[in-house]
């Protein structure tokens, strides 16, 4: 091949290939996970002097093309972050961690909420008051780590009771 042919060919490749990637479906290439992840309505309730435990509570949305998973998460403020489960047994309410995470499928959006799904913050360094913002770091399996500020409620918020918003 002469060097006048190797230079045409070069620049063909040059023009074809990104015009052939432009042409290929956007699923083939990997989206930004943490573009994908939108949290929005972060709350913590408000716990009492001693009390080691917290309930956290947000809307978590998933606009990608793949599926993802809240496998947890961490804090400053506590030992742990942990996905719960709370439901009725048998006249009894149970609470239990989620083995594996919470499932986010892509193109849906999760609620976490008082009386069901939500997160723990177990080994509480000091209380949660009304009105502060703490930094809560969820850990996603295809997203990775995105950091929040929740926002601390009262007791009341979200079941139905008075609400006192400062």
């Amino acid at each position: 091949m002469s060097m006048f042919s190797r230079r045409a060919a070069a620049r063909a490749l040059v023009i074809a290939v990104p015009l052939a990637l432009a042409a290929m479906p956007s699923a083939l290439f990997a989206q930004s996970s943490t573009e994908a992840i939108r949290v929005t309505d972060a709350w913590l309730r408000e716990t009492a002097p001693g009390q080691t435990a917290g309930g956290g509570f947000l809307t978590i949305a998933n606009s990608g093309k793949v599926d993802d998973r809240l496998t947890g998460g961490g804090s400053p403020r506590a030992a742990q972050v942990q996905v719960h489960d709370m439901r009725m047994e048998g006249g009894v309410m149970r609470m239990r961690p989620l083995d594996g995470g919470l499932p986010l499928p892509a193109g849906r959006t999760a609620t976490l909420k008082p009386g069901g799904l939500h997160l723990m913050l177990i080994g509480l360094k000091q209380p949660l008051k009304r009105g502060e913002r703490v930094p809560v770091t969820l850990t996603f399996a295809r997203a990775g780590k995105v950091t929040v500020d929740f926002i601390v409620q009262p007791i009341t918020h979200g079941t139905g009771g008075r609400h006192d918003h400062h």
